[in-house]
């Protein structure tokens, strides 16, 4: 619910707002944002563009489909108003240290896409790498070369002969295409997933945010567009990027993009550590103390701590996989959970009660509703809020509180120029989210729990 896409990984801002800031400067270029992404992750996607002010499309997969289909969306909707408009697809979770000489590239790239061509970038390797598929080219100068073809990943010796050899590029899953000549190759090359797509976008519903029609989306084959596309098609160029290009795979991968101490280590937060060589250690929200370790990767969120060898750290899926077998709910949730009104974060919760801290953003609503099971007690601790219980409306101040019985009719608003902090305490005999009737929301979300 909260992926690394949408996490201030390598900076202040979130890798999202990063990829969403990396053409910044290239004005003569560069007309409009649209990002895909998942429903659940709409609000949160939204209010991070909002903070850095990057307006944008935003276009909701009923289901993810892999990038070809993800992409066909995007094309779809750009053709209804320009064909030739030229396409850059960025995935959010890559690190690019070197902005400028990825503008550069970008600019080339851009002649090649001008010619009908479909770029993809290949990253310069630094090393022998088993994780990453391969693009093999000869380069030629600073040019679009054509493309010779396209690599699985490969095992270590292979790999090490790529790095030797000089025309084998890491495959940067980036490309550069008019939006006309990707439907073109998709049509021919994928016709029933060029079809599904198409009548996709043809139903969409459009709002606040773009909902293709999820029946005919979901009809679509799952594919990359490396496989759907560009392996097969004689339009393949590349473009190579010497960018600082990280795709953080992993806890471990992320420390390579990150500052060290002359130990080695890595360390975020409150964090302190004796004797220690090579570890990677992020507290976010209490005091971590570490003595004696070497090459270990720790992670501490307010919803569990992770340690693990970093050369284990891309086995990470399988705890979550078996957290996900027993049915844990933090394969679910975060203790802090994003809404389009702010957040609330799970302080307590035992038989019978439960106790948040509400935050909610200014100018933003909660929807009005009601519960079956719960009654409430708000303080309000920061800030101020506007409540409605029932019939009455009234502000709340720091160190000021209300009650909502079982059965009230209630919002909180915040129409002041700060956050509002609520602490709530919910006490009944069922505290489930899915107790919530909405009677009215600004959101769209009348008789969810979302």
């Amino acid at each position: 619910m909260y992926p690394k896409q949408l996490l201030p990984l390598t900076g202040e801002r979130t890798m999202l707002q990063q990829t969403a800031q990396r053409l910044d400067g290239m004005t003569d270029k560069t007309d409009g944002c649209m990002v895909i992404c998942n429903e659940a992750h709409r609000f949160l996607v939204a209010e991070q563009l909002r903070a850095i002010g990057q307006s944008a499309q935003i276009v909701l997969e009923p289901e993810g489909r892999n990038t070809a289909p993800a992409v066909a969306l995007a094309a779809f909707l750009v053709v209804e108003t320009d064909p030739d408009t030229l396409l850059l697809v960025m995935p959010a979770d890559h690190v690019i240290k070197d902005t400028a000489a990825f503008q550069a590239a970008i600019s080339i790239g851009c002649e090649a896409a001008t010619d009908h061509k479909l770029v993809t970038f290949g990253i310069v390797p630094t090393r022998p790498e088993t994780g990453f598929g391969y693009v093999q080219a000869t380069l030629d100068g600073a040019n679009a070369v054509a493309v010779k073809s396209f690599v699985e990943k490969p095992d270590l010796a292979t790999a090490e002969a790529y790095l030797n050899g000089g025309d084998h590029f890491w495959n940067s899953g980036m490309f550069l295409f008019s939006a006309q000549a990707y439907l073109n190759a998709l049509e021919k090359l994928a016709p029933y997933m060029f079809s599904a797509c198409k009548e996709s976008i043809r139903k969409r519903s459009d709002g606040d945010f773009i909902r293709p029609d999820a029946e005919s989306f979901l009809s679509s084959p799952k594919d990359s567009i490396d496989y759907a596309v560009m392996e097969k098609t004689h339009a393949a160029v590349m473009v190579a990027l010497d960018v600082g290009w990280s795709d953080v795979g992993s806890w471990a991968a992320l420390q390579d993009v990150r500052d060290s101490d002359r130990d080695g280590n890595t360390i975020e937060g409150d964090v302190y550590t004796h004797d220690c060589k090579g570890v990677f250690i992020q507290a976010e929200s209490r005091l971590v103390t570490a003595v004696g370790l070497e090459d270990v990767v720790i992670v501490e969120t307010k919803d569990s701590t992770l340690v693990v060898s970093k050369d284990k750290a891309q086995d990470v899926k399988a705890i979550v996989d078996q957290l996900a077998a027993e049915d844990r709910p933090e394969t679910k949730l975060h203790r802090q959970v994003f809404r389009p009104w702010g957040s609330y974060d799970s302080l307590e919760n035992a038989d019978g009660f439960q106790v948040k801290r509400l935050t909610v953003n200014p100018g933003a609503i909660l929807s009005l509703q009601k519960h079956a099971h719960r009654a409430e007690h708000w303080v309000v601790v920061q800030g101020k809020a506007r409540i409605t219980r029932n019939d009455e409306e009234f502000d709340l101040s720091v160190n000021e509180s209300t009650y909502i019985a079982i059965g009230d009719v209630h919002r909180i608003a915040n129409p002041f120029d700060e956050d509002a902090h609520i602490i709530e305490v919910q006490c009944g005999d069922y505290l489930g989210e899915d107790d919530i009737v909405r009677l009215e929301d600004n959101y769209g979300r009348e008789g969810t729990n979302t």
